[in-house]
């Protein structure tokens, strides 16, 4: 006439499936890999603000960034004279006859400053320049 103390269950513990939880985290950690590289594309300039932004959407364009201190740069790359600028967006417009460019420029430059960039770009066969601005606020 023995009793069984010690409950039915033998000894079970329920335990959590952390497999499912690691699978997602990982999926985005590969998405955030991806797309921050995008988001830091050219210089970091202070880009000045507009007041009607067209929203068109085109391809991939091409980013020329000009900083305060007046340095052009074509994606992260640096170039010291115009001669060598207009080279490499020649290159760029060869593979790319339709590509457009993406002009981030400083606040802080003067018209004239940005026009001269402008005119490299269009003498080396762009067919448009957009300028990058701070798009406003909507209500």
């Amino acid at each position: 006439m023995g009793m069984n103390v010690g409950g039915g269950r033998g000894g079970m513990k329920a335990e959590i499936n952390v497999t499912p939880l690691v699978d997602v985290v990982l999926v985005l950690l590969i998405i955030f890999m991806v797309v921050t590289p995008m988001m830091q594309r050219g210089k970091d300039v202070t880009l000045p603000h507009a007041t009607h932004v067209n929203g068109e959407k085109h391809e991939d364009p091409l980013i020329v960034s000009v900083t305060p201190d007046k340095k052009t740069f074509v994606e992260a790359e640096h170039y010291a004279d115009a001669a060598a600028l207009q080279e490499r967006l020649k290159q760029e417009l060869r593979e790319k006859p339709h590509r457009r460019l993406l002009l981030k420029a400083d606040q802080a430059l003067s018209y004239g400053d940005v026009r001269k960039v402008m005119d490299v770009a269009r003498s080396a066969g762009a067919k448009g320049v957009a300028i990058g601005v701070v798009q406003p606020k909507s209500p």
